[in-house]
């Protein structure tokens, strides 16, 4: 059996959108995604370390970022509907039978998400009491491991959709009598490589988060608490961007072989992949010039250049995508059947969602000027 007998059967409904508008959504989708997802995935680890700190710094900043995480974990969750929409929407072929391959870990990911968000809403209840038990702390670090156990699961689930030449071997080592059992986890060193990259950059987004939270958040902390708190960003940053770098040379030099390699490295692919490997020093370098104290705009700034960072990252990713695809699917063929009401529809509330969490942002950073701050 040849991989293309494996691929979902083109649909008869026809493409709901043009294609360009889809992936352009997609990648948005993705790009606001990560950037709160960055939050939880590196975040929580960090959040525990700096409150198991000696330092009264650390631990204010640890207890910061843990009392702002169900509201980031939450606006993430909904905000990475968008990319999975549209990823279902446009690249079913590969997106079905690939999560079919490895059905039950895929649907895993509800139940370890559910436990996750709990187990740090449990944690952030005693936080706020100021009672925290071993038993909270237990929860928080399960949260967090969970939460990285996840974008594994995402990491090996994205890759094996990339991967249609091993799906035959998947499938048949993984059936009984021709159906599959979804147990076809797809580990390889490009897996690995391609989940340590995010989480590197997920450590990057920390890092400028610190310096906003000092700048934005923090108004009832210590002037000497925001100097530090944006003072800890740079060298943080330094580390994500180290990890971000070796990750991704591994990623790179291996998984882009052969015509990949030679597309992404000549005409204008080239100037794309430039780009994305430098795009991190611009926000770098700002969070250099806040490690003494982050006015609001610097700090925004900051804020701006890691978004324009991670939404090459996700250019790129899309177009490493469609070049692994390339010889199995064409995402643009579907015909058209476009349903503009829909789409009209769908962009009003995304852009209506998107004012509303703004305006819930700006709601939470009045809340946290005005509460008491949590037990150090």
């Amino acid at each position: 059996m040849g991989p293309e007998q494996l691929l979902a059967p083109t649909t008869t409904v026809g493409a709901p959108a043009p294609y360009w508008l889809l992936v352009a959504l997609k990648v948005l989708g993705f790009t606001l995604h990560i950037s709160v997802m960055h939050l939880w995935f590196a975040g929580i680890v960090l959040a525990l370390g700096w409150r198991a700190a000696r330092s009264d710094f650390a631990r204010t900043m640890g207890g910061r970022l843990m009392n702002q995480m169900p509201l980031i974990i939450s606006l993430g969750v909904n905000l990475g509907i968008v990319p999975l929409l549209f990823l279902q929407v446009s690249y079913y072929k590969v997106f079905y039978p690939a999560t079919i391959l490895m059905a039950w870990p895929w649907l895993s990911i509800v139940a370890l998400l559910m436990v996750a968000y709990y187990g740090v809403y449990y944690y952030v209840t005693g936080l706020r009491a100021g009672r925290l038990t071993r038993l909270h702390h237990g929860a928080g670090w399960v949260a967090a491991l969970l939460f990285i156990a996840i974008g594994f699961l995402f990491s090996s689930g994205m890759s094996l959709m990339e991967r249609v030449d091993v799906w035959p071997e998947s499938w048949q080592k993984w059936s009984v009598a021709g159906a599959s059992l979804g147990l076809a986890m797809h580990v390889e060193p490009g897996t690995v490589a391609r989940w340590a990259m995010m989480l590197g950059l997920a450590v990057t987004t920390v890092a400028v988060w610190t310096v906003l939270d000092s700048a934005l958040f923090a108004g009832r902390e210590s002037a000497d608490y925001r100097r530090w708190a944006a003072g800890i960003g740079a060298p943080l940053y330094l580390v994500g961007l180290i990890a971000y770098v070796i990750a991704g040379s591994l990623y790179v030099f291996g998984t882009w072989l052969g015509p990949l390699k030679q597309e992404m490295f000549s005409g204008p692919h080239l100037i794309l992949t430039v780009l994305t490997a430098v795009g991190p020093g611009l926000a770098l370098l700002l969070v250099l010039m806040a490690r003494r104290g982050a006015t609001p705009l610097l700090a925004i700034l900051a804020g701006v250049a890691q978004l324009g960072a991670l939404a090459l990252h996700a250019i790129s990713r899309q177009v490493v995508q469609n070049l692994k695809l390339a010889d199995y699917m064409l995402a643009s063929a579907d015909p058209p059947n476009y349903q503009w009401d829909v789409l009209i529809l769908f962009l009003l509330l995304f852009v209506g969602g998107i004012v509303l969490v703004v305006w819930m942002i700006g709601k939470a950073a009045a809340a946290y000027k005005s509460e008491i701050t949590p037990s150090r």
